[in-house]
């Protein structure tokens, strides 16, 4: 049984937010979405990816890995093909995270740079891949974590739904013990928030609305660039 809990915010830049999540306790999905494209256009793409995943896990026969990366594809083609069809929204795409209970297990499946963090018996540890040039080229080269973080390709993707032909998913599966806690978030978060804060938030005495609301704040107190979705799941 996982107790869960989400909010998104604008940030302190942007007038428009271009992220969207869903929380769907009854088919145990959690997902979050980070779109692009500008205005309208990235708004589009990550309600499209939100509601398309949410849909077809919930008419599956069975939610399992397969069922979670079929609607990743999905979501995938419902945005290439809306693209596809209004000049306005043409060039729009979105990440996508996803979290579903499967059995004793979670599914976890990627596309893009928005994260899952699980902290476990007190240690914070990123379980997804970013996919990024910093990410994935500039490790190949040889650059540190200082120097990636502060990179200025640091947020430039090598893969999005609803952008690329042909879709890259990254899947893992978690075990979780009473107490842990799962965090899916956008780069808003993550790229804005250091990994120190946002551990020690979340090993805070407070309630999964509480520890949402400080993520968004400590984003926002570190400028909030970006639109900041942070969705929280704990064991029970």
């Amino acid at each position: 049984m996982l107790e869960s809990a989400g909010k998104t915010d604008p940030g302190c830049i942007r007038k428009n937010n271009e992220d969207f999540f869903g929380i769907r306790p009854d088919i145990g999905l959690y997902v979050v979405a980070d779109g692009m494209g500008g205005a309208q256009a990235g708004e589009t793409a990550s309600r499209l990816a939100v509601e398309t995943t949410v849909d077809f896990v919930a008419k599956a026969p069975e939610r399992t890995a397969e069922t979670l990366k079929q609607a990743f594809e999905q979501a995938h083609k419902k945005v290439l093909s809306i693209a596809a069809s209004a000049i306005h929204l043409n060039g729009m795409g979105t990440t996508l995270v996803a979290v579903l209970e499967h059995a004793d297990q979670l599914l976890v499946s990627s596309v893009g740079d928005s994260r899952v963090y699980l902290l476990h018996r007190g240690a914070l540890q990123v379980i997804t891949d970013d996919q990024t040039w910093a990410n994935e080229m500039g490790r190949k080269i040889g650059l540190d974590e200082e120097r990636l973080r502060s990179h200025p390709m640091r947020h430039v993707l090598t893969m999005a739904i609803g952008v690329e032909a042909e879709l890259r998913i990254n899947s893992y599966h978690l075990d979780l013990e009473p107490g842990d806690i799962l965090l899916l978030c956008s780069d808003g978060l993550h790229g804005t928030v250091a990994p120190e804060m946002i551990h020690e938030i979340l090993k805070k005495d407070a309630t999964l609305d509480e520890k949402c609301n400080y993520l968004i704040e400590a984003a926002r107190k570190a400028g909030g660039p970006d639109n900041i979705t942070a969705v929280l799941l704990r064991k029970q």
